[in-house]
């Protein structure tokens, strides 16, 4: 089935120096860990880690690694729940944020979202803006439970498109103080409108006529297709900027990892459907008093996002332009993600 190309972007959404020539020669940095448990970071000498699951409440078991800061008294800590991007797992980008922050103090939970990873859900590699908002609320249902935290003082991180399923959680989740959001996609503006909103209206209708024939596929053959537009095994030069950018982490050992969609699978093919008349933002001021901070990379092609739920939120909202940076240069550059910003924004708000 061949969607509109427009349409391309929405395969890779996990950024604009490299070139094919450095992506192409990173393989070869050192071999690609490809078992189960491989994590692309490593575990801080400051922190635990242990693996949780708990249900949300659609009945799917979420799978998640809790990070906690070793040396802490018996004081409740404040924690965060973080996710993304999409289509990544715990093991790579949300780990590596969980790690830092509880190094930093914080309980945090990195979670594989629904129908992915090590979460349950049937099918699998299938997304959907409400499940995936829930997801968020699930996982502050847990770290409320816990006794070494203080559920007055849960926060959020998202990363990438699980950035916008964070702001929507936190709109309709007052529990949730405070939210930080970093590489941002709006998943459901992306995926109907395209990228820089280019998708016309009779693109949109081909594309969704088309996504019914393969419905109408999928139910005859009782299985769910797969999306075509996954990462490319190998670079011919020819990919646009983005797609070099992201096959330079979840293609090379710099962030592989077997169950991260993006590095060994891809999405069903009828993914899109749940996200073409469900605007995740519409409720973006209802966010507000509670406080937000918005990181984005300054070359990054996913900018205008952060920018625009900036531009819509209510005050108090923080947008942070990180120099020089490109979109996955904030989910493992630790020169570039700002997690001194991050750690002092939560203890700020999270009281």
């Amino acid at each position: 089935m061949k969607i509109a190309a427009t349409l391309l972007v929405l395969s890779f959404l996990f950024s604009d120096r490299t070139s094919a020539q450095h992506v192409q020669a990173n393989q070869n940095l050192k071999p690609m860990n490809t078992s189960s448990d491989h994590y692309t970071f490593q575990l801080s000498n400051k922190v635990t880690r242990k693996k949780v699951s708990f249900k949300n409440h659609y009945g799917i078991t979420l799978s998640g690694d809790l990070y906690i800061p070793k040396n802490t008294d018996n004081t409740a800590l404040p924690a965060l729940a973080i996710s993304g991007p999409f289509g990544a797992v715990k093991e790579q980008s949300s780990g590596l944020y969980a790690n830092q922050m509880a190094e930093r103090g914080f309980i945090a939970l990195a979670f594989d979202p629904s129908y992915t990873g090590e979460s349950s859900g049937s099918p699998r590699n299938v997304a959907s803006p409400d499940i995936n908002t829930e997801d968020f609320s699930a996982a502050v249902d847990f770290l409320g439970l816990q006794k070494n935290i203080n559920r007055s003082k849960i926060g959020i991180i998202g990363i990438c498109g699980f950035a916008g399923f964070a702001l929507n959680a936190t709109a309709v989740d007052k529990r949730i103080k405070a939210v930080a959001t970093t590489s941002m996609y709006d998943m459901t503006r992306v995926m109907s409108k395209g990228y820089n909103d280019v998708i016309t209206a009779a693109q949109r209708t081909q594309t969704l006529e088309q996504l019914g024939l393969q419905r109408w596929k999928d139910a005859e053959s009782r299985s769910y297709a797969s999306s075509t537009n996954n990462l490319p095994e190998k670079l011919t030069g020819s990919e646009p900027q983005f797609v070099k950018e992201y096959f330079d982490y979840y293609k090379t050992a710099r962030g592989f990892h077997p169950r991260s969609i993006n590095s060994n699978a891809s999405w069903t093919a009828t993914s899109p459907l749940s996200f073409m008349n469900m605007p995740i933002l519409s409720y973006i001021k209802e966010i507000a008093p509670r406080p937000m901070l918005i990181i984005a990379g300054e070359n990054a092609h996913s900018r205008y996002f952060s920018e625009d739920a900036y531009k819509a939120a209510a005050e108090p909202t923080e947008l942070v332009i990180i120099p020089n940076a490109v979109h996955v240069d904030l989910y493992d550059q630790f020169d570039r993600i700002p997690f001194d910003k991050l750690t002092a924004f939560f203890i700020a708000n999270l009281k």
